[in-house]
């Protein structure tokens, strides 16, 4: 009798365990993609453990590409059902993406409108369309001026520059030259294949009068003797006073990360890379004002989305990654890794980060930034990197340059939009 019981519950056992494994919940695979930046690759890394720690069933694989090539992938990937679930996308991007069918809107009951305008930062509301979001941001971008503490210190220099006279009177003061009158290390470096190309549509014309854009940038404004200001003040550095030389060690954040550059402009992002680099000691400061006081900045930032590839239990392995990685905790890290600011107020206003010596200085310039809304950012920076050249070397004046650059410009914008 004994032995009927024995053998009846080990049949029952046996059942029980076999139907739980027939019901277990099998594990959702997502693809998410990013192009590569070291500091954002670490971020990301660390975001998808937390939510694989809390999310057991979903697996999050990353995939990341050269910057050069990553819109190329994507757009070739998804058509083809293959690729990302979530995407990592230029929020100048956007409407090619809809347009192309790359991507799909997030669900309302997950990113409520009315609640994402009410905690996002008001520069997110460009990723809206009638009552749905596109994407949504970790972070967004501004811009500052990173200097170089020991070499400041070597120069008898007190502090960073608060205006622009100031910062041509430091960079004097930071330049060196060899015997030939080469010069060995630039006051400040200039580029608009980096960073400045940022700083003089949206802060330099600006400053000097002018408006960079009209019609909600799909009028290029820039032709006008704000421009031509701007022009001459940041070829001048150059060809005038002689604190910088364009394409000096190549790259100008490759001149401030080797020493050899007093100041450099460049984009909070910059940040987790200047900390990994040995030797540097380096501060950051909110860009120079002109001399009525005025201030200015630009602000962009990069969004995720949910791509059209995603269906079924990915599309809603998908809303969860896409619930967490524009979470308060999520931004917060990207912050610590990254350095790029956080796209809500609620992480990147308290007290902790907005006076912080380093991510205060972009925190607090978010207040009067402008976004360019690009069509094509690659052959607008491209434009203006001509601009230069054609005053650098071929000695062209900055009105011509400037007529040259804004007509080219607004032919590529109604291209665009027409």
């Amino acid at each position: 009798m004994y032995g009927i019981r024995f053998k009846s519950a080990t049949v029952a056992i046996g059942t029980v365990l076999a139907l739980a494994a027939g019901t277990a919940k099998a594990e959702v695979e997502i693809e998410y993609w990013q192009y590569f930046f070291d500091a954002r690759v670490s971020a990301m890394e660390q975001l998808i453990e937390n939510f694989e720690a809390a999310n057991p069933d979903i697996k999050v694989t990353m995939t990341h590409f050269p910057y050069a090539d990553y819109r190329t992938k994507v757009a070739a990937a998804i058509p083809a059902g293959e690729g990302p679930d979530v995407v990592q996308l230029f929020y100048g991007w956007l409407n090619d993406y809809v347009a192309a069918n790359l991507i799909q809107p997030l669900p309302n009951d997950a990113f409520p409108p009315d609640m994402i305008g009410e905690e996002f930062f008001p520069m997110v509301g460009a990723m809206r369309d009638g009552d749905n979001y596109w994407a949504l941001p970790t972070a967004v971008r501004s811009l500052a001026l990173f200097y170089n503490k020991r070499l400041f210190e070597e120069a008898g220099i007190d502090g960073p520059p608060k205006t622009l006279d100031e910062l041509v009177e430091t960079a004097k003061k930071l330049t060196k030259t060899d015997a030939a009158g080469n010069i060995t290390q630039v006051g400040i470096t200039a580029g608009m294949n980096a960073q400045d190309h940022h700083w003089f549509r949206e802060v330099l014309v600006r400053q000097f009068g002018g408006d960079p854009y009209q019609d909600d940038y799909k009028t290029v404004n820039y032709n006008s003797d704000a421009g031509v200001m701007a022009a001459e003040f940041y070829v001048g550095l150059a060809n005038e006073h002689k604190v910088t030389a364009f394409g000096f060690m190549d790259e100008p954040q490759a001149a401030f990360k080797a020493g050899r550059a007093g100041m450099h402009i460049d984009g909070s992002f910059r940040i987790g890379s200047l900390n990994k680099t040995r030797g540097l000691s380096w501060g950051v400061t909110e860009l120079p004002m002109n001399a009525d006081g005025m201030k200015s900045n630009y602000s962009s930032y990069w969004v995720n989305a949910i791509t059209t590839k995603a269906e079924g239990e990915k599309y809603d392995a998908a809303v969860k990654f896409m619930q967490y990685v524009t979470s308060d905790e999520a931004m917060q890290i990207w912050l610590d890794v990254v350095g790029e600011l956080p796209a809500k107020p609620s992480v990147g206003l308290t007290e902790a980060n907005a006076n912080d010596d380093v991510f205060g200085p972009f925190i607090r310039g978010l207040a009067y930034a402008n976004t360019t809304k690009f069509a094509n950012e690659s052959a607008q920076r491209q434009i203006l990197i001509d601009m230069v050249q054609r005053i650098d070397l071929e000695g062209q004046s900055a009105a011509d340059s400037i007529a040259a650059a804004a007509e080219a410009e607004q032919k590529l914008l109604d291209e665009y939009y027409n």
